[in-house]
């Protein structure tokens, strides 16, 4: 997908609080990126040979909401890119903020979090229905937050489409 640009984690400043328009994901694009991410949870969970409840298999895959995502990006280590992977401590892909969300101060601490363990942010607003939007995904009434899990999914193959590689 061209003209994906999200946040890379290196140049968020430690006071920065304010999303720029060029960094949201708004409109066509954000239609576009919700549904290549609906289309990636959709083939991965028909790939699973798994018999999970839905709900357990997509907690597998997602962390789901400010508190759960906060707390995965504290369990991992600073400066992933050299980090082995330990299958006990999840590793996030990608960090999935709704940036018009009231108040600012809820998901104010997640960028400078998860540019600190080297992990891409994603914003995107919806004219106050980005939270709606977001949550549908994961079959909730709404989420501010959410982060992919690195599994190696078909999901994690979507989204590396999508980010741009650093390495």
């Amino acid at each position: 997908m061209r003209g994906v640009t999200p946040i890379n984690p290196q140049k968020i400043e430690a006071d920065s609080n304010i999303v720029k328009e060029s960094d949201c994901f708004e409109g066509e694009r954000l239609t576009h990126l919700l549904g290549l991410i609906q289309r990636g949870i959709e083939t991965s969970k028909l790939s699973n040979a798994n018999s999970l409840p839905e709900k357990i298999w997509l907690k597998q895959q997602i962390a789901i909401g400010i508190n759960e995502v906060t707390r995965v990006l504290e369990r991992m280590k600073l400066n992933t890119s050299d980090q082995q992977l330990n299958p006990r401590q999840p590793q996030l892909q990608v960090v999935i903020v709704v940036a018009d969300c009231k108040p600012r101060m809820l998901t104010k601490h997640i960028p400078n979090l998860a540019a600190s363990r080297n992990v891409p942010v994603l914003f995107i607003r919806d004219n106050k229905r980005a939270s709606l939007r977001l949550g549908e995904l994961v079959k909730l009434k709404t989420a501010l937050a959410i982060g992919i899990k690195a599994r190696g999914s078909d999901l994690n193959l979507v989204l590396q489409q999508i980010l741009p590689s650093d390495s």
